[in-house]
């Protein structure tokens, strides 16, 4: 009879283990979604009040970049609060590894609007400024944080 009962606690203790990495996965990729979707929600609402106040003070150009980097933010922003809807769809979970996958996804999907906000919105603080070369300037933050990633070791 001891035998069984220290079965059933091993037993107990792993599925405990396992339910606190569980939860610790779960938490893990909702904060991260959730820090996203803040930082991409402020980006968006910094752009919208351009738009809404200085837009008498921006030419054709500024206005159709202004546009294109309002677009893509709010793409950016919808793909980082996925995992959160994706988690209140599908919960409770058949696979925490299916969860994580499409979480990633969702979270890189939304990496490449948000580039090309901060691109454009780089862009548009340098057009007075700097003129037809802004589209230069703007890219020189990504190159030099792409040379720092490369030579890291």
């Amino acid at each position: 009879m001891g035998a069984i009962d220290d079965q059933g606690d091993k037993n107990s203790s792993t599925s405990d283990q396992d339910r606190d990495r569980l939860v610790k996965d779960y938490d893990t990729i909702l904060k991260e979604a959730a820090l996203l979707t803040t930082f991409s929600g402020i980006l968006f609402g910094f752009l919208l009040n351009i738009s809404v106040t200085a837009s008498q003070a921006l030419d054709a150009g500024e206005h159709v970049v202004l546009a294109a980097a309002l677009f893509s933010i709010t793409i950016a922003t919808s793909l980082f609060i996925m995992p959160v809807v994706y988690h209140h769809i599908q919960f409770p979970y058949e696979s925490i590894e299916k969860f994580k996958g499409r979480a990633h996804r969702f979270i890189i999907f939304g990496l490449i609007p948000t580039a090309i906000t901060l691109y454009l919105g780089i862009a548009l603080a340098f057009s007075p400024i700097i003129g037809s070369f802004t589209f230069i300037v703007a890219a020189l933050p990504f190159i030099l944080v792409s040379v720092l990633y490369k030579i890291r070791k």
